[in-house]
């Protein structure tokens, strides 16, 4: 074999190691317990405040502040991993004064989503009333302006530098001899979109660590070394070695391969490789992000990889038609009539792939129908949705028209008729690259918010929306009446949960009941805890269980002594 054909061989089997993902983290950062516990009063002061989580999280992106009711910092330390759990988070903390305490805590997700909570905690023997602490903000999203640019910015480029090599490679080489200027003009594009994705994705590393990080994206030597602590930036690390790697394999592709005749072995062999490397770039963002959080990972997965090569094929293409209308010169009546037909076949598959991988992921990620318009993430899936259907429209305009009248055009030899196609195929097609660049930013703001909690698919019947602030809610269930106080109803604070059960007018006595609390913002484990009876038919307990501000569903189990028990649902909203 020749050095050539070796190298070229080479690269391929890299391509192919490639195709082998990196181990994913596989959840939302969650608390779990704390050390003190949550509402709690201890007899003395702790040497730490401990925060365990249903992952590992990067201490070095995670904030903890332990304040008193002055608002006077009592941490004495950073926050650092426990030596013997990894989930844990230990923080040190002064010798504490009898009173009351807040602990405020900020991580990352292993998806780069940011999530925050607080709680409050004693020390005794007489720590008094609790204060009202004033808490810092416990909202926060990834979904920031300058975040959905720099990914918006990266997917942009390498989706269309992967669709340009295609374009070059499959759509257009029938043409090569004919109109050589309008494959190095192929070429050039394709370059100059791989160049911007490998300049984008640093600057997308940058942006997202410094977010992690809460520091300036200007503070660059204190960021650069933070970059592999998250997941996040360990899958972008990966993505800008697989993109260069993807560019090194598309340019021995293209300069092996003369556009003519049939291809050589070594130019098979490097165009697979491309394609190869081409697929495992595509199959990175995947691997940090809701994809490989979501089960059934494997499916999950390979719907994203669906949507992202399609999408791909698609945008890339489109974008290489509208270089073969500006460089096709005297040929361009030849050139469109024999690429518009080849690439509208193509763009129909990815249309069709793109639908079809979009809605197996939704099916995956929406727990409900209904929160296809009750969340965030669902309307951002219904804009999407509202843009793909206007592409369709040009699409298929160029289908039905644009590409049989360029086709006949060159058949007569009609100058006119062929002038006439090209002008609506560059309208349609100019239409068509912005709106489906619109839909590749409503994916970027779709990855960038949570996905509808899973609570949602399981809690049943909602009897009642509540929140925010003290609830006093009267429910009726069957032959009961049900009243439902909640005070103050406030996040990172104790609340009072109060149940009062009626049947015919008098109190139910000597029930069981079991209320629990699920997030509904975001999967997070349940909280459950049995109310204790006070006043005949009452039944409560305080408890700082709204750990977060957002939409809460409390659902209160209700066992009567010798009747059928029943459940009573609410949704709940909590704000700091």
């Amino acid at each position: 074999m020749s050095l050539r054909g070796r190298a070229v061989c080479g690269l391929t089997f890299a391509c192919l190691f490639l195709l082998v993902p990196a181990p994913a983290a596989w959840a939302h950062a969650a608390l779990l317990r704390t050390s003190p516990q949550a509402s709690v009063t201890v007899n003395g002061s702790p040497a730490q405040v401990t925060l365990t989580y249903d992952e590992a999280v990067e201490p070095r992106f995670a904030v903890v502040s332990v304040t008193n009711a002055a608002g006077q910092q009592q941490a004495r330390g950073a926050p650092h991993t426990s030596p013997s759990d990894p989930d844990t988070l230990e923080v040190p903390v002064n010798k504490l004064s009898p009173g009351w305490y807040l602990v405020y805590w900020r991580v990352i997700s292993a998806d780069g989503h940011p999530v925050r909570g607080a709680f409050t905690f004693a020390v005794g023997p007489n720590p008094g009333p609790a204060p009202q602490f004033v808490i810092p903000s416990l909202s926060e999203s990834a979904a920031t302006p300058g975040l959905v640019t720099a990914r918006w910015a990266t997917f942009l480029s390498i989706m269309l530098a992967v669709g340009l090599f295609s374009m070059r490679t499959l759509i257009a080489r029938p043409v090569a001899a004919a109109a050589p200027r309008t494959m190095r003009a192929l070429s050039i594009a394709f370059g100059v979109c791989l160049v911007a994705g490998l300049i984008a994705i640093p600057i997308y590393m940058l942006v997202t660590t410094a977010s992690f990080a809460l520091r300036s994206v200007l503070d660059v030597t204190q960021i650069v070394p933070l970059i592999r602590s998250s997941a996040l930036g360990r899958a972008l690390v990966d993505l800008e070695i697989v993109t260069a790697l993807f560019g090194l394999a598309a340019a021995v592709a293209i300069r092996i391969d003369r556009g003519t005749g049939a291809r050589s072995v070594a130019a098979l062999v490097a165009m697979v490789g491309a394609v190869l490397a081409g697929g495992a770039m595509l199959a990175v963002p995947g691997l940090a992000g809701h994809a490989a959080q979501t089960s059934p990972a494997g499916l999950s997965l390979t719907f994203d990889w669906v949507h992202m090569v399609s999408g791909s094929l698609w945008i890339g293409g489109l974008v290489g038609l509208l270089v073969l209308l500006a460089f096709a010169g005297e040929r361009r009546g030849e050139v469109l009539a024999t690429s518009v037909p080849r690439f509208s076949k193509l763009a129909i598959a990815s249309v069709l792939a793109v639908i079809a991988s979009g809605v197996g992921a939704s099916i995956l990620h929406l727990p409900t129908l209904a929160t296809l318009w009750q969340t965030s993430y669902g309307k951002a899936i219904l804009v999407k949705v509202g843009l793909l259907c206007l592409a369709l429209v040009l699409g298929g305009l160029n289908f039905a028209r644009t590409s049989p009248r360029l086709v006949a055009a060159h058949e007569r030899r009609d100058a006119e008729l062929g002038a006439s196609g090209a002008g609506l195929l560059r309208r349609n097609v100019t239409g068509e690259v912005l709106i489906v660049a619109g839909i590749v930013a409503a994916a970027m703001v779709l990855s960038s918010l949570p996905p509808p909690a899973k609570a949602l698919g399981s809690l049943g019947a909602i009897s009642a929306h509540v929140g925010p602030g003290a609830v006093n809610q009267t429910v009726h269930e069957g032959p009961y009446t049900v009243d439902i106080k909640i005070n103050p109803n406030r996040a990172a604070a104790p609340s009072d949960f109060s149940i009062s059960i009626e049947r015919g007018g008098k109190p139910v006595t000597g029930a069981t009941v079991i209320q629990r609390f699920d997030m509904l913002d975001m999967d997070m484990q349940q909280q459950a805890y049995t109310l204790t009876e006070g006043p005949p038919g009452t039944y409560s307990r305080t408890t700082p269980a709204l750990v977060m501000v957002g939409h809460w569903g409390l659902s209160f189990q209700v066992e009567p002594k010798g009747s059928a028990p029943f459940t009573v649902i609410v949704e709940d909203k909590a704000e700091g």
